[in-house]
Formats: structure tokens, C-alpha cells, sequence
């Protein structure tokens, strides 16, 4: 008589489980930020400000405390929310079409392209442009970077039609990144003085200080045009992950799958990028975190990995606002003490379990 298997909890249950628990702390996290600081906020204020502007009741609290909640806290935790659902999202993107698991969405060169248009809207006074400009620059990169792929692979013999060798590309993107970064330094040495040097500082390291429902449109909007398709990029993702020869088998057109998955991580990078400065370690520590509940298998991953971005942005915001308060750290220099550290961990578990 055959005995049977022990049972074991199915991997998709965890998965269900742990995007509804993702959704629910999401949520909390997003009311709990918004009360967080000197204004003494309570959850019901919160609720009672945005019952009031969505016209679901009438308005209870003061005009200040409407102010703090609706147009200072309230768009800055959306944005936060969507910008590290973005990175997270476009980074398990990335390291799943590069093959590259220290990729993440800067990757492409476009941190240092956007960092070029933002400096040079500062330095000519016209910071209102500031987004378009960061959002340019990063195209510029992009453009740059996937030509120079297409390029060198073609040169080196290792793609028919235009098609991006994963090495190549990442190789691209490395020059790119010297060449604008040496721009941006540039630029810097000889225009920034004063307080024009402070605000580039402050954006170069990464911070959501100053935006506003312009900001959350940006980012948000970015987040359901781009990243929505990119939920349901999945099968693909999981074919790159058994090669090229293995993809093509299972149906997948590689290199224009590459090329259109990599564009589209780069538009939702540099939307991301344009109104929150470079933020690191989002797009390159919370994919690999999040692999340890879901597995490789991309289907939960994605839609795991831009929750748990978006969680870790709102708390290291919250923080970075907060921590020093009347000073406010650069919330990129909150994400690299903590992701540095987090990053070598993983690494660590993971070879230990190999």
C-alpha cells in the first residue's frame, strides 16, 4: 500500500495570503504616515479630510489641519507609495531580462540622465521644469544606452536584427552612466553656487520633499500605463529566465521582447526618477526579499515585489522626515543605509542555501 506524501501549505496559498496582508499594511501604512509629525493627527482626521474633499461628508477639521493633510502629507505618501512600487516593480523586470540579479532600474544609465536634465533646469533658475527635464534626460540616456547595445552586439556578431545582448547592454549602460554623470559634474563645478548647489544636493540623493498632486499624477499615472502591462509580462519573464534558446522554443520573439520590456522599465524609471531624484536600492533589494515568499515564478513576484516597494518607500520617507526633525534627511540616504545592509544579508542566505 502506497503512503502518502505529507502535505504540505501550497507556495500559491502563501502568495494569496501575502498579497491581501500587502494590501491591508499598504493601506494602514499610508493613514498611520500621514498622522505621523508635529501637527498631532489622529487616523479620524485623516479619514474625516479625505471624506470631505471627496465630497463623501462636511468638512470637521480646522483649515491648517486640512492643509497638513491634503496638500502636504497625503501627496507625498502617495507619491512615495507609487515611486517604490515602481522601482521594485522595474527592478525585478530588469533582472529578470538582463539575467543580472545586481540589476536594478538604473541600470540603463537613466539615474544619471535624469540627473543631468534636473541640474540644468536648477542651475538655470527654471525649477518648475524640473520633472520634464529629469524625464528628458532620462529618455536621452535611454536612447544613448539601447543604441550603443544594439551597436556593440551587433558588432561583436551576437545579434541578428538589432537584437540586445544582455551583457552588451549592461555594459551600454555603465558608459553611459560615466559620460552623464561627468556632465553633471560638470555642469555643477562651474554654474551651482548657493542655494541652487543645495537643491541639486538634495535631489541628486533622492527626496519626495515639495510634491504635490502634480507629483502623484505623474508617478501614479506612470504606475497604471506602464507598470500594469509589465503585470502581465510574466510568462515571458519566466521563459528569459531558461535563456534565449529555451525562450524561442517556448514561442517568445526575444530580442523584441527585450527591447520593449527594457523600454518600458526606463519610461517608468524616469517618471519615477522625475519627481522623486535618484532613490536607490528600491528597484535591487525588494525583488530579491520578496523571492524568498514567492519563489522565480514572475506571476507573483511582480505584483509582490511593487507592494512591498511601495510599503518600504512610505516607512523610509516617513523616517527620513521625521528622525531629524526640524532637519530633513534625503530620503535616498535613508534607503542606502538600510538597503546596503539588508542587500548583504540576502546575499549571504543565499549562499548558504545554494
Amino acid at each position: 500500500m502506497r503512503r502518502s506524501a505529507p502535505a504540505r501549505p501550497a507556495r500559491g496559498g502563501r502568495v494569496v495570503i501575502a498579497g491581501c496582508l500587502g494590501l491591508l499594511l499598504l493601506a494602514a501604512s499610508i493613514v498611520i504616515a500621514v498622522t505621523i509629525g508635529p501637527a498631532g493627527l489622529s487616523p479620524a482626521d485623516v479619514f474625516a479630510s479625505i471624506g470631505a474633499h471627496l465630497g463623501f461628508g462636511d468638512p470637521t477639521l480646522g483649515r491648517l489641519d486640512d492643509a497638513i493633510v491634503w496638500e502636504l502629507r497625503m501627496p507625498r505618501v502617495l507619491t512615495a507609495a507609487a515611486v517604490g512600487a515602481g522601482l521594485a516593480l522595474a527592478g525585478a523586470v530588469m533582472q529578470a531580462v538582463t539575467r543580472n540579479p545586481l540589476a536594478d532600474p538604473y541600470l540603463l544609465g537613466l539615474s544619471s540622465g535624469a540627473s543631468v536634465g534636473a541640474v540644468v533646469v536648477i542651475v538655470l533658475g527654471v525649477g518648475v521644469l524640473l520633472p520634464v527635464a529629469a524625464f528628458a534626460g532620462a529618455l536621452a540616456a535611454l536612447v544613448a544606452t539601447l543604441g550603443l547595445a544594439i551597436a556593440g552586439s551587433a558588432g561583436a556578431g551576437r545579434a541578428a536584427g538589432g537584437r540586445l545582448a544582455p551583457t552588451t547592454t549592461v555594459l551600454a549602460g555603465v558608459a553611459v552612466t560615466s559620460v552623464f554623470g561627468a556632465i553633471t559634474s560638470l555642469v555643477i563645478f562651474w554654474s551651482a553656487t548657493g542655494d541652487s548647489y543645495r537643491e541639486i544636493l538634495n535631489w541628486l540623493l533622492g527626496s519626495l520633499a515639495g510634491t504635490d498632486w502634480v507629483s502623484v499624477a505623474i508617478a501614479g499615472g506612470a504606475l497604471a500605463v506602464i507598470g500594469v502591462p509589465l503585470l502581465a509580462s510574466a510568462r515571458t519573464l519566466d521563459a528569459f529566465a531558461v535563456g534565449e534558446t529555451g525562450a524561442t522554443a517556448l514561442g517568445v520573439n526575444v530580442g523584441r521582447s527585450r527591447a520593449l520590456l527594457l523600454g518600458a522599465t526606463a519610461l517608468l524609471t524616469g517618471a519615477m526618477v522625475a519627481v522623486s531624484g535618484s532613490i536607490g536600492f528600491v528597484g535591487l533589494v525588494l525583488p530579491h526579499a520578496v523571492r524568498f515568499i514567492t519563489g522565480p515564478g514572475h506571476r507573483a513576484l511582480l505584483p509582490l515585489s511593487a507592494l512591498a516597494g511601495a510599503i518600504f518607500l512610505v516607512w523610509a520617507d516617513t523616517g527620513a522626515r521625521t528622525l531629524f526633525d526640524p532637519r530633513e534627511l534625503p530620503v535616498g540616504i535613508l534607503t542606502a543605509l538600510v538597503g546596503g545592509p539588508v542587500f548583504a544579508w540576502l546575499l549571504m542566505r543565499t549562499r548558504k542555501s545554494a
